[in-house]
């Protein structure tokens, strides 16, 4: 039991906390005032019931001394009564005066006897009225405590609302840093050292805005300094592969020459993503046939037929492309539920850069020949285009934390710069798609690029409508 309201404690937000805290602590401090004051009323009670009921005695004996007999106009008063408490039968026997108090059971109730000769002189009196008023007092004492403990839990949710509110504000701009945007701020309205005494959520506040501005400092530094090599190298670079190109024909010179190539080749890698990074890149979106768009940048891609391609559109394209006429001719408007299919070739249309999309695809297409295995396959499905390999799939690491510069993961997969993969997610950023990596069912990696679907353009769907 303890363990499910530490479970339901811990579900709670920071602001039901703090209000569920104060309220129990005020319902701590109610009950033990409430049970300190039924208590002290119990005992006014009791004595004002003892003291009336000796009183009544008194009364009683004297009239008995005088006329020999009991105050029969009193009820509760006998000699040797039968319903006479055990206890205080001994009691009165054994010479003593006392009284014996019963409030608990469903007749409520004081005696008080005492000797008389071989006899015990006793009164009774009913505490119903007394015992009513400890109920409707003990009532009064509920309400009031409730109404306290309702109080405290609601000043203790608004006390808290401000610093919740804070410190989700402080929540929602780290997630906002970390997700790329460094130019977010907290900017506490009250930041340390403004007013006298501490306020740990403004430090907290400040410290995260430092560390963001520390952090996009370092960064922006970084991507200068990835710019200006790169820049720097383009010089050079060119003039060594004009040296290249001017030695003699052999085998050094050929290494010679596959050597600057792939320098130039990480150079130009470099200089993309220093611009990916500073987000100056435009793409020029326009509307596309997907199908024959990836179709000739397979074609183009130069893998000798070890990359195969397939579309998943085609023969889907063709049905409806068959359904659509037929409702025509019966007369219906003829609108395709689909928005990105036009004809019956196959194509769906995206809204996409194909200068980028191609620098993706291709991207992706040399990872997975490089560190995956063969055949590589490159699908399309709706406005997905998957590019599948058959090697040991993408490292844990690298599904988990995503690409990073310069590492390639796992050793099986090859040695490379790890700047592909970096580039085909910023370019894809940049046109608007989403690329997931995955590995297989059966092994092997994914890499899905999700393109956003597009209306065909109006030349596209009058042939269809001819």
């Amino acid at each position: 039991m303890a363990r499910g309201a530490r479970a339901a404690l811990n579900g709670l937000g920071l602001r039901w906390k703090i209000a569920a805290l104060l309220a129990a602590g005020c319902a701590v401090v109610a009950v033990a005032i409430g049970v300190l004051v039924h208590q002290a009323r119990l005992d006014q009670v009791s004595d004002n019931a003892r003291s009336g009921a000796i009183a009544q005695l008194v009364r009683v004996r004297q009239l008995y001394e005088l006329t020999g007999q009991v105050d029969q106009d009193d009820t509760g008063a006998a000699l040797d009564s039968p319903d006479l408490p055990k206890p205080l039968r001994k009691a009165a026997l054994a010479g003593q005066r006392t009284t014996y108090l019963d409030m608990k059971s469903g007749d409520p109730c004081v005696w008080a006897a005492r000797p008389v000769g071989d006899q015990v002189l006793s009164v009774r009196e009913s505490l119903h009225e007394q015992a009513d008023e400890m109920a409707e007092f003990d009532r009064q004492l509920i309400v009031s405590g409730a109404a306290v403990v309702g109080l405290a839990a609601l000043g203790g949710a608004g006390l808290s609302s401000r610093l919740s509110r804070e410190l989700r504000t402080a929540a929602a701009t780290a997630r906002r840093i970390s997700q790329g945007d460094l130019d977010a701020r907290i900017d506490h309205p009250r930041p340390p050292g403004v007013r006298h005494g501490k306020d740990e959520v403004a430090e907290l506040a400040t410290a995260v805005d430092t560390m963001a501005a520390s952090l996009q400092q370092r960064l922006e530094a970084e991507q200068r300094f990835t710019a200006d090599v790169a820049h720097e190298l383009r010089t050079p670079l060119t003039g060594l592969h004009t040296a290249a190109e001017l030695l003699p024909p052999s085998r050094p010179t050929e290494l010679v020459r596959d050597r600057v190539l792939a320098l130039r080749a990480l150079t130009e890698d470099l200089l993309e993503v220093a611009r990916l990074d500073a987000e100056v890149e435009k793409p020029d979106l326009d509307v596309h046939p997907l199908g024959r768009l990836v179709e000739g940048i397979v074609q183009r891609s130069g893998c000798d037929g070890t990359v195969s391609f397939t579309d998943g559109n085609a023969g889907k394209s063709r049905e409806a492309a068959g359904t659509s006429g037929e409702s025509r001719e019966n007369g219906e408007s003829g609108e395709s539920g689909d928005a990105g299919r036009a004809d019956g070739t196959g194509d769906v249309f995206v809204r996409t850069d194909a200068r980028r999309l191609e620098r993706i695809l291709a991207n992706l297409v040399t990872n997975a020949r490089r560190h995956g295995g063969g055949p590589v396959e490159v699908r399309i499905s709706g406005t997905r285009v998957s590019v599948v390999d058959h090697g040991p799939g993408f490292p844990d690491g690298l599904l988990r934390d995503g690409p990073q510069r310069f590492q390639t993961g796992a050793r099986e997969r090859g040695q490379g710069t790890g700047l592909g993969l970096t580039i085909a997610l910023g370019q894809a950023q940049v046109i608007g798609a989403r690329v997931e990596l995955s590995n297989g069912p059966d092994g092997g990696a994914v890499a899905a690029v999700d393109l956003p679907r597009a209306r065909p353009p109006r030349a596209a769907v009058e042939p269809v409508a001819a």
